[in-house]
């Protein structure tokens, strides 16, 4: 099965990969670049300190 851009679901080029074109490429970039992709992050309720942390 080919691979498909992730923006636009036509067939990548390998020149722009994983992409189709320089355009969606650009697109992915200024997603990032604006914080419109971000990774969940669990809170931690109480003491802000991550799991394995201790306080000094």
């Amino acid at each position: 099965m080919p691979a498909t851009c992730p923006i636009c679901d036509k067939p990548a080029d390998p020149a722009f990969a994983p992409f189709c074109s320089r355009g969606c490429k650009d697109r992915d970039l200024l997603q990032w670049l604006g914080e419109g992709y971000r990774i969940p992050v669990r809170e931690n309720a109480g003491d802000g300190l991550d799991s394995g942390e201790t306080a000094h």
